[in-house]
């Protein structure tokens, strides 16, 4: 247990950091789902296979929202800049040699 009143601070923020950060994890990791489910990267079930793409006009839009998410969630810290910035560029990879 803290013993004084600045480690009783730290412990409240951290407890606050901690549920804030799990949330912008949680919108971040259901935003890559959908462009990963989107793309045919992975299935709704959740195993990492190859399927066949979903046909959706807006694979754009949503590979775009998940990079939006991802970038954001790297400048605020709960993920790395580099781990974002693999993520989108594998997403606009696919997005591209599915478009071709």
């Amino acid at each position: 247990m803290a013993n004084h009143k600045n480690a009783e601070k730290c412990i409240r923020k951290t407890k606050r950091r901690t549920i804030i950060n799990t949330r912008r994890r949680t919108i971040m990791r259901g935003a890559v789902k959908k462009a990963e489910i989107s793309l045919g990267m992975r299935t709704t079930t959740g195993r990492t296979e190859k399927v066949a793409p979903i046909q959706a006009v807006n694979v754009a839009e949503i590979v775009r929202e998940a990079e939006s998410r991802l970038m954001r969630a790297a400048q605020q810290g709960v993920i790395s800049k580099k781990t974002a910035s693999r993520k989108v560029s594998r997403l606009t990879k696919k997005m591209k040699k599915l478009s071709a």
